[in-house]
């Protein structure tokens, strides 16, 4: 075992990026993922399925346009990886973008439909679902699937004519079902996936249209830079209509699955994760941005690892950095190795390989579920599977990339990647 000391992680002899054996061992765990995320492509209408511990879709939760478009992204890789079967659950997930999950009637996506198939009119249009529907149209299009090109188009439409703010540089947050209501609130967990989403559609459209969201994508990504240099790292969440930082919202119930109070180390790990896409896929030496992933990923780790004493990632820290909750959630793992990948690719420095190494021995030991599949999605303080914020295991989005950012360039996207042979 890679195990950690209180000066940080044990060094190992040579990177596992490089060796043979690790990507081997990669390359079982996307397989394995895929075959475990695959029980949730749904028959006509189409979607996909909130999976549960045993990867059975649970019919009581709907279905979701947040996994449902994760689920066409994920599958649309693994059709480019060449592994048979993916297309098949591509197609169905993408069949409920195409179908029930779109508001016919005032355009854009639902963020849900229940069993019996009605909308979920009271949650409104969010622009973290419809970053998603980007994401999956995009990747869809890279794949070749059938129907990817339309939606994409009318994905990216509705987003810059309802979600996209010229004039900041970043997204708005909510609307109400209609699109006639704009809430106040804005969000970097929408802004961070809409980064995400638009540095991949800018893969997928003609290169006469790519340029323009690469721009908007190193707009928002700017405000970041600044956030992070303000707040010594860590990131505020929430906002007001201006984008003034509330750094008190949902204090009484921190624990909130899409707005969670104080500082996520997670999302600091994620986006110094982007800012190195964004410099590679500019082809440019933005000290800036490789400057705040250094610092966002020293953030997160002194603030949120084994800050309570066990292994593992504490959800929140409050503004001083003190841990909140203390729940451990897979998806910050899976942001901690591939942004230490991302980092040992671009500046070579050994920790970033030393600290890659570490957390997929503790995913290993708490995380992967060799009996069920798939890894658990949440653990408690003491590493024990736990089911407090995020019950059941709801797709397998977050640990795949984990399996493939490291066999990748930064540059470009990861479909884009796929299709053009990158894959080590």
């Amino acid at each position: 075992m890679n195990e950690t000391s209180a000066h940080g992680p044990a060094p190992v002899p040579v990177p596992w990026q490089s060796l043979p054996s690790h990507r081997s061992w990669l390359d079982d765990e996307t397989r394995r993922l895929l075959a475990f995320g695959a029980a949730a492509a749904l028959p006509a209408p189409g979607g996909a399925a909130y999976l549960d511990d045993a990867g059975v879709p649970d019919p009581s939760l709907g279905v979701q346009t947040w996994i449902t478009a994760r689920t066409v992204h994920s599958y649309a890789l693994g059709h480019l990886l060449g592994l048979p079967g993916s297309a098949a659950v591509a197609d169905a997930a993408l069949a409920g973008l195409t179908g029930p999950l779109r508001d016919s009637e005032h355009g854009g996506w639902f963020h849900a439909v229940s069993a019996a198939g009605e909308p979920d009119v009271p949650a409104g249009k969010s622009a973290y679902d419809h970053a998603f529907v980007m994401l999956a149209s995009a990747s869809a299009t890279i794949a070749g699937r059938p129907g990817a090109v339309g939606l994409l188009a009318e994905a990216t439409a509705v987003y810059l004519e309802r979600f996209w703010d010229d004039a900041a540089g970043r997204p708005v947050d909510t609307w109400d079902v209609a699109f006639t209501t704009l809430d106040d609130y804005r969000g970097l967990n929408a802004t961070m996936h809409s980064v995400e989403a638009m540095l991949t559609v800018a893969d997928a459209v003609p290169v006469v249209e790519a340029g323009a969201w690469r721009d908007r994508a190193a707009r928002a990504a700017a405000f970041v830079v600044d956030l992070a240099a303000e707040h010594d790292g860590r990131l505020p969440e929430h906002f007001g209509h201006g984008w003034e930082p509330d750094l008190e919202l949902n204090k009484d119930r921190p624990g909130d699955q899409f707005k969670p109070y104080g500082a996520t180390p997670g999302h600091g790990l994620e986006w110094a994760r982007l800012l190195l896409h964004l410099e590679a896929i500019t082809a440019g030496s933005n000290g800036d941005l490789v400057r705040t992933a250094v610092a966002l990923f020293d953030r997160a780790v002194a603030d949120g690892w084994a800050a309570d004493g066990a292994d593992g990632f504490a959800y929140t820290t409050d503004w001083s950095g003190a841990p909140v909750v203390r729940t451990r959630m897979h998806w910050v793992l899976c942001e901690a190795i591939a942004t230490a990948a991302a980092l040992h690719a671009r500046t070579g420095e050994a920790r970033f390989a030393d600290w890659y190494a570490t957390w997929w021995d503790y995913a290993e030991k708490h995380l992967l579920d060799r009996r069920e599949g798939s890894w658990h999605h949440e653990l408690d303080p003491r590493n024990r599977p736990a089911a407090t914020v995020w019950p059941g295991k709801p797709d397998v989005y977050h640990a795949l990339q984990a399996t493939l950012i490291p066999r990748l360039p930064l540059a470009p996207m990861l479909g884009a990647a796929l299709r053009a042979g990158e894959l080590r």
